[in-house]
C-alpha cells in the first residue's frame, strides 16, 4: 500500500515536473536523451560484440532515433497529459473522494445515529406493538365486556320495563315542557290511551279539567320548588273505575345535574281509604252504640240514684237507711264507672273538653265525701276528709271531670284496702291574687303498689299482677283516664307507695280563684214554671220530685207534639227537654219552638243521657245549657242559678239543625211484579235474570262504595240509580227502594245518612236475595 503510494507520488512528481518545464523542453531533453542513449547503446553493443565501430551505425541510430522520437515523444506528451488530466481528475477524485468520505463518515454517524435511534424506535416499536397489543386484548376484552353488559343492560332494561308494567302502581314521567314522555300499563288504563298516544300530550288533553288543573299544578309545584310532593287524589280510569290514589311527584335529573322532568309514582289505596272510612263509620256505630246505652242505662240508673237519694230523706230505721245508702252508693259506682266507659270513647275521639265553672271547694270536697264515706261503711272502712285552711272558698275548675278524677282514685283505695282507713286532704297554696294551686291528696292503708309498677299503673288497661292484688280487680282505665284528665287540666298526679303499708296519690291543679261565690250549695231561684218534656215516666218521676222539693212548678209533657202544643198556649220559664223523645227528636221540638218564636225568654234545657256529645252541639242546636242523667241536685241548681242569676245574661241560642229520620221498610219482594214477570216472560227467563243481577251487583255495589269514599254524589247517586234498576227487574222492593233513597242527592240531609243507608243496602242485598231464592224454589221455577 506505501509503494504504491510512493510511485503514485513519483509518478504525479513526474507529471508535475513535465508540466513545470513544459512539453517542448522536455520533448527536446527527451531527443537529446535518447540520442545520447542510443549511441551510447550502439557505442557499447558494438563494442560488446567486439564489432568495428563505424559512423554510419551512428548515423542509422541518429535516424532512427530522430524518426522514432516524436511519435514516441507524441506518445509520452499525451500519454503525460493524460496523466495529468487523470491525475487532476484523480486529485478532484480523491477530493471529492475525501470529501465524500468526510461526508461519508458524517452520514455514518448520522446513519450509526439514526440506526441507534432507529433501534430505539424498533425498540419502541415493539414496545408500543406489544402496548397496543395488550391495549387491543384489554379492548376487545372491553368491548366483550361492554357488549355482555349491553346485553344485560338490554335484559335489565326489559326486566324493568317488565316489571314496571306489571307494578299495580302508576308510574309516568314528563319532560320539562309538561308533557307525557312514558308512562306503565297501569296509566294507559287510567287514561285509556297507549304509551304511544300519550306521548307528547299535557295533561289538560289527557284527563278532565278539574282533574287536569290539581295534576298540573301539583306537578309544577315540583318542578318550581324542585323538591318532591305527596298528594292522594281519585282518578277515573277510561272503563269508569274510580280509584284513590297516593301519588309521590319526584324531580329527576341526567348525570351531569341537569333536570329532565318529574317522575310520578302512584299507589292505589282505594282498599286503605274504603278501611278509613268504614273505621270512621264504626267509630260513629260505635259512638251511637255507647249513646244508645247511655240512654238505656242511664234512664233506670236516673231512677235508683234519685228514687234512693228521696228515700234518704224520708224517715227510715237506721239498718233501711244504710240499705237505701247502699243502693244509692251503688248507683252512684255504676254512674262513674259508666262515665269511665264514655270518657274513654271521647279519648279515643279526643272530645274531652275542660269547662271551667265556679266550684265551690268547701262544699265540693264534703258532697263527694258523703258518697266515699258510704261506701268506705259498707266495707268497714274508716274514711276521713280534711280541709286545711286557708283554701280559696271558690275556684275556677271543671267540677265534673274533677269529682271523676278523684272518684276513681277514691274508689280504687277503697277497692285495694282490706283495713284501715283511707284519707282525703284538701289543702291550696295561694300563688297570687287569682292564682291558687289546689292538691288533693289520697292516703290508704292497703297492700301497696310495687315499685316496679309505679310507672305502668297510668297506662291503659294495665293491672298491677301481685299476689296482694288478687281480692280486687278491675278494668284498667280509670287510672289511665285519670292521667289524661289531669293533663288536661294542666295538672299533675304523682303517686308513692310501700307494699303492705299503703299508697298516697296527689293530685297537684293549678286553678284561677274565682271573684264570684259559688252558686251550687243554694238555690237561687224558686217558683219558676216549667215544662218538663220527658217520655219516661221513671224519670219523670224523679225529675218532677226533685224539682218540687226544689220549690219549682212542673208540668210534663211526654211526647214532642205535645211539647209544642202547651208551649203554644204556656209562657213558661224554663224547659227541660229530653232529647230522645218517642214522635221526635228533642233538637226538632226546640227547631219547631225557635221558629214560632214561642221561647223568645225562655231558656231550653236538654236533658240527656247522651254524654257523647259535645256541649257545643247541644247549643248549636237551639239548647241553652245541658243537664246529664242521672240528675243530679247539685247540677240542677247549679244550671238554674246560671240561667236565671240577674248577674248572668242568657246566651244566644243559634238555630236548631236539622234531623230527618229514616223510613223504615217493611216489603222485601213485589210477588207482584215476580209473578207478572213468571207470567210474562217465563220461568227461565225470570232466573237467568237473577243470575244476571248476581253476577253484576257486587260490582255495582263496589263502585258505589269507591265514589262514596271519593265524596262524588253524583258518581254515588247514578251507581245507585243502576242498582235500583237491576233491583226492580228481579222484585227485590226493598233493595230497590233504598237504592232510591240512596240516588236522591238532592235530600237535605243526604251526606247525614248516605253512609246507614249504605250499610242498609248491603244488609238487604244480601238478605234479600236468599229470600228472593226462597221463593224462587218455592214457585218451582225449573230451568
Amino acid at each position: 500500500m506505501q509503494s504504491k503510494s510512493s510511485n503514485e507520488s513519483w509518478a504525479i512528481r513526474f507529471a508535475k515536473f513535465v508540466d513545470r518545464i513544459g512539453t517542448l523542453k522536455v520533448s527536446i531533453l527527451f531527443v537529446v536523451f535518447t540520442l545520447l542513449f542510443t549511441l551510447a547503446g550502439s557505442f557499447l553493443i558494438r563494442t560488446s560484440m567486439g564489432s568495428e565501430i563505424e559512423f554510419d551505425d551512428f548515423i542509422s541510430a541518429i535516424i532512427l532515433t530522430l524518426l522514432s522520437a516524436p511519435w514516441v515523444l507524441y506518445f509520452f506528451s499525451e500519454l503525460i497529459k493524460q496523466l495529468e488530466h487523470s491525475r487532476i481528475n484523480l486529485e478532484d477524485a480523491v477530493s471529492q473522494l475525501e470529501r465524500l468520505r468526510k461526508h461519508d463518515v458524517i452520514l455514518n454517524r448520522e446513519l450509526q445515529n439514526n440506526i441507534r435511534q432507529l433501534n430505539y424506535e424498533i425498540e419502541q416499536r415493539r414496545h408500543a406493538q406489544l402496548e397496543r397489543e395488550s391495549v387491543f386484548e384489554e379492548l376487545e376484552k372491553e368491548i366483550k365486556e361492554k357488549s355482555e353488559q349491553e346485553m344485560q343492560a338490554r335484559r335489565l332494561s326489559t326486566l324493568t320495563r317488565s316489571i314496571i308494567d306489571a307494578s299495580p302502581d302508576l308510574i309516568y314521567y314528563r319532560n320539562e315542557e309538561g308533557r307525557f314522555a312514558g308512562c306503565n300499563r297501569v296509566a294507559e288504563q287510567v287514561t285509556g290511551k297507549t304509551e304511544d298516544e300519550l306521548l307528547g300530550l299535557t295533561p289538560h288533553q289527557v284527563y278532565d279539567e278539574s282533574l287536569a288543573r290539581q295534576v298540573a299544578a301539583s306537578d309544577n309545584e315540583v318542578l318550581e320548588t324542585n323538591a318532591s310532593l305527596t298528594e292522594e287524589l281519585w282518578l277515573k280510569f277510561a272503563d269508569g273505575r274510580r280509584r284513590y290514589f297516593e301519588m309521590r311527584k319526584v324531580p329527576f335529573f341526567d348525570k351531569e345535574g341537569h333536570r329532565l322532568g318529574l317522575l310520578a309514582f302512584g299507589r292505589d289505596m282505594t282498599e286503605r281509604k274504603q278501611a278509613e272510612s268504614a273505621v270512621e263509620q264504626a267509630s260513629k256505630d260505635k259512638t251511637k252504640f255507647i249513646a244508645t246505652i247511655s240512654h238505656e242505662l242511664r234512664t233506670p240508673l236516673n231512677g235508683i240514684v234519685g228514687l234512693s237519694r228521696m228515700l234518704r230523706d224520708t224517715k227510715l230505721s237506721k239498718e233501711q237507711f244504710e240499705w237505701v245508702s247502699t243502693i244509692y252508693a251503688s248507683a252512684i259506682t255504676l254512674g262513674n264507672i259508666f262515665n269511665d266507659i264514655i270518657d274513654l270513647d271521647k279519648l279515643d275521639r279526643d272530645k274531652i273538653e275542660i269547662e271551667l265553672k265556679t266550684v265551690n271547694l268547701r262544699d265540693f270536697t264534703n258532697e263527694i265525701s258523703s258518697i266515699i264515706r258510704l261506701l268506705a261503711q259498707d266495707q268497714n272502712l274508716t274514711f276521713h276528709s280534711e280541709i286545711i285552711e286557708p283554701i280559696p272558698v271558690a275556684i275556677e275548675a271543671d267540677g265534673t271531670r274533677l269529682r271523676q278524677v278523684l272518684w276513681n282514685i277514691l274508689f280504687n283505695a277503697l277497692k285495694f284496702t282490706q283495713k284501715g282507713e283511707v284519707k282525703l286532704t284538701v289543702e291550696a297554696k295561694v300563688e297570687s291574687a287569682d292564682h291558687a294551686k289546689v292538691t288533693f291528696r289520697i292516703n290508704d292503708t292497703g297492700v301497696g303498689i310495687p315499685e316496679e309498677d309505679l310507672e305502668k299503673i297510668f297506662a291503659m288497661y294495665y293491672q298491677v299482677d301481685h299476689p296482694d292484688h288478687q281480692s280486687a280487680t278491675g278494668t284498667g282505665i280509670g287510672l289511665a283516664i285519670c292521667k289524661q284528665m289531669v293533663d288536661k287540666m294542666d295538672g299533675d298526679i304523682l303517686v308513692n307507695s310501700v307494699v303492705g303499708q299503703g299508697t298516697c296519690f296527689e293530685i297537684i291543679l293549678p286553678v284561677a280563684i274565682s271573684k264570684q261565690q259559688a252558686r251550687m250549695a243554694e238555690l237561687e231561684v224558686n217558683n219558676l214554671n216549667i215544662l218538663l218534656v220527658e217520655d219516661i215516666e221513671l224519670n219523670v218521676m224523679v225529675a218532677k220530685a226533685l224539682l218540687e222539693k226544689l220549690g219549682q212548678r212542673v208540668e210534663v209533657a211526654m211526647t214532642g207534639t205535645a211539647a209544642i202544643e202547651m208551649a203554644r198556649k204556656t209562657q213558661y220559664d224554663l224547659i227541660l227537654l229530653d232529647i230522645q223523645l218517642p214522635d221526635m227528636t228533642g233538637f226538632d221540638v226546640a227547631r219547631t219552638l225557635h221558629e214560632e218564636e214561642l221561647v223568645l225568654q225562655t231558656p231550653i234545657v236538654a236533658l240527656t243521657a247522651n254524654v257523647i256529645k259535645k256541649r257545643e252541639e247541644y247549643l248549636q242546636n237551639g239548647m241553652d245549657d245541658i243537664i246529664a242523667k242521672p240528675i243530679k241536685k247539685s247540677r240542677v241548681i247549679e244550671v238554674f242559678n246560671e240561667l236565671f242569676s240577674a248577674e248572668q245574661p242568657k246566651s244566644e241560642r243559634p238555630a236548631a239543625s236539622e234531623v230527618v229520620s229514616i223510613p223504615k221498610v217493611d216489603k222485601i219482594l213485589d210477588i207482584e211484579m215476580l209473578q207478572m214477570l213468571i207470567d210474562t216472560i217465563g220461568e227461565d227467563m225470570v232466573r237467568t235474570s237473577l243470575g244476571v243481577f248476581q253476577e253484576k251487583i257486587p260490582e255495582y255495589v263496589e263502585l258505589l262504595k269507591v265514589s262514596l269514599a271519593a265524596d262524588e254524589k253524583a258518581d254515588v247517586c247514578s251507581q245507585a240509580h243502576k242498582i235500583k234498576g237491576a233491583a226492580g227487574s228481579v222484585g227485590l222492593q226493598r233493595v230497590q227502594k233504598t237504592a232510591n233513597k240512596i240516588q236522591q242527592g238532592d235530600h237535605p240531609a243526604w251526606w247525614e245518612n248516605v253512609h246507614d243507608w249504605v250499610e242498609e243496602l248491603d244488609m238487604a242485598i244480601e238478605q234479600d236475595v236468599e229470600h228472593l231464592l226462597e221463593w224462587v224454589n218455592a214457585n218451582k221455577i225449573d230451568d
